[in-house]
């Protein structure tokens, strides 16, 4: 795929300039609102947001909102995103001005870290506590990668992100990677983590699971982990997972089976005390998706005394599998993500 001439000029020339070449070489390393990048380059918020609209009107960069927040990011994919990364492959990563950017890039990030710890420390008690009645998160992971398989994919979607620990486990496996949450809180969380574990190119988006803001057939591989018994309509949810689907696509539920816990309908939110296995494969179904694999983790038993304790809650996995053929990877995730985007 190449580039018109026009197309071409507009982005040369949104790069030919230090100020919006030094935000383009930030960029690369991770998505930043205005104000981040105003404490970084020392410069006017009404300066910085000229320069990003002139990359975004040239479509080198990408605009999304998160409730009075706007994220940039750069465009990653088809001849623009080349076109760019050819460009920062050639600057010199010991300039001393972007060197100093990055160094300053640091500090904000390190800042924003804080805040979003900050929150996620006041809930982490609740977490703990249910945690401690399943299987080991290393358990439930294997079971979870080993569901999925080795298999590269194009586009992912962890719907319902939480802390991103999806988009850590699986992500790097997509070509490109997107996290839905509706809380801007867990969404800085979530940004915390993958920087903090170095990964890269992942979108967070801010939304609905009931009303994803992607096109139909986005996603090679969906998953839900732990958010359905927090909803009030299940169903519907699994009813959208599946729309974005692309054919041959797969979905992957991860929730509890059925439990009598009412402190965790009481204390933790919980709207719904598990799921009967044939409940969650017949929404699949319901929703054009084959059922190949149901599966079971049961809670650890240290000993007799723990195992009279109270009870504990298992763990189910369902894998949802689109009947369509699927085809071949040719288009960019860029439109999977049309509506999240400028």
């Amino acid at each position: 795929m190449t580039l018109p001439l026009s197309s071409l000029l507009d982005v040369l020339w949104a790069l030919d300039e230090a100020t919006r070449l030094r935000i383009v070489a930030l960029l690369q390393h991770g998505e930043l609102t205005v104000t981040d990048l105003t404490d970084i380059l020392g410069q006017s918020q009404p300066r910085i947001s000229r320069h990003l609209k002139l990359l975004a009107d040239a479509g080198v960069v990408d605009k999304h909102r998160e409730g009075t927040w706007a994220f940039f990011d750069l465009v990653s994919s088809g001849p623009i995103g080349r076109l760019v990364a050819d460009v920062l492959a050639l600057t010199d990563v010991h300039d001393s001005v972007l060197a100093a950017d990055l160094d300053r890039l640091t500090i904000v990030r390190s800042r924003r870290t804080a805040v979003a710890q900050e929150y996620f420390a006041g809930i982490a008690p609740r977490w703990d506590e249910e945690r401690s009645l399943h299987a080991s998160d290393a358990v439930v992971e294997q079971a979870i990668t080993e569901t999925v398989g080795p298999a590269k994919y194009r586009s992912m979607l962890d719907m319902g992100t939480g802390t991103g620990r999806m988009l850590q486990l699986l992500g790097r496996n997509a070509e490109h990677a997107v996290g839905l949450d509706t809380s801007h809180s867990m969404l800085a969380v979530a940004r915390a983590n993958l920087e903090r574990a170095e990964v890269r190119g992942i979108d967070l988006r801010q939304g609905d699971v009931y009303s994803p803001p992607f096109a139909n057939d986005s996603f090679d591989l969906i998953v839900i982990h732990q958010v359905l018994h927090f909803l009030d309509d299940p169903a519907r949810a699994v009813r959208e997972a599946a729309r974005l689907l692309a054919p041959g696509g797969r979905l992957l539920i991860v929730d509890f089976a059925p439990h009598s816990l009412e402190f965790l309908r009481a204390d933790h939110a919980h709207l719904r005390l598990g799921f009967r296995a044939d409940t969650v494969a017949g929404w699949l179904e319901h929703s054009g998706l084959d059922v190949p694999t149901i599966r079971t983790i049961a809670p650890p038993v240290v000993d007799a005394e723990a195992a009279s304790d109270g009870e504990r809650l298992t763990v189910s996995l369902w894998l949802g599998c689109d009947r369509r053929t699927a085809t071949a990877p040719a288009t960019a995730t860029a439109t999977a993500i049309e509506h999240g985007r400028r």
